[in-house]
């Protein structure tokens, strides 16, 4: 992951490549915001964290499939939201994204259907995500069958 894109600091915080010793506080910081942890420790090498003195205060993910990704587990601490964090977190992973080749990146939500058009996220029909995403965690259980189901093409930057 492109340490440079993410070494900065926001509302406080330093957003950075997520490391093995993230994983505990991440999924902690899931589960107090009541999203799925399923596939976090799968994907790990794929996801961002946002610090401050050590404790992870935001996170988000990748589950990357060739050239299509899921965007999962996009979380930012009750205390830290309407700050920005949550945008730099989003632009950093669609950073990463491209980085890594990837020409759609698709998600889940229940509750941020509001939140992702403004990074160019559209909803579209469950029936267009291509197999190999439909086959992660989130798709096969970890996400409700109503959540609804946004995509982005990387065709331009990532929004701010």
């Amino acid at each position: 992951m492109n340490d440079d894109v993410l070494s900065v600091r926001t509302s406080g915080a330093n957003l950075r490549p997520a490391t093995a010793a993230d994983l505990s506080g991440i999924e902690e910081l899931l589960l107090r915001n009541k999203l799925p942890s399923d596939g976090v420790r799968e994907a790990s090498e794929d996801f961002i964290v946002a610090e401050i003195d050590g404790s992870a205060v935001g996170a988000i993910g990748l589950e990357v499939y060739g050239n299509v990704a899921l965007l999962r587990s996009a979380v930012v601490s009750e205390s830290h939201r309407g700050t920005g964090l949550g945008a730099r977190l989003v632009n950093g992973i669609l950073v990463h994204a491209r980085a890594r080749l990837v020409h759609s990146v698709y998600l889940l939500t229940t509750t941020a259907e509001d939140y992702f058009p403004r990074f160019g996220f559209a909803t579209i029909p469950r029936a267009e995500v291509p197999p190999e995403v439909k086959q992660s965690v989130e798709f096969r259980g970890a996400c409700p069958d109503s959540a609804v189901v946004m995509v982005r093409t990387l065709e331009s930057r990532p929004r701010e």
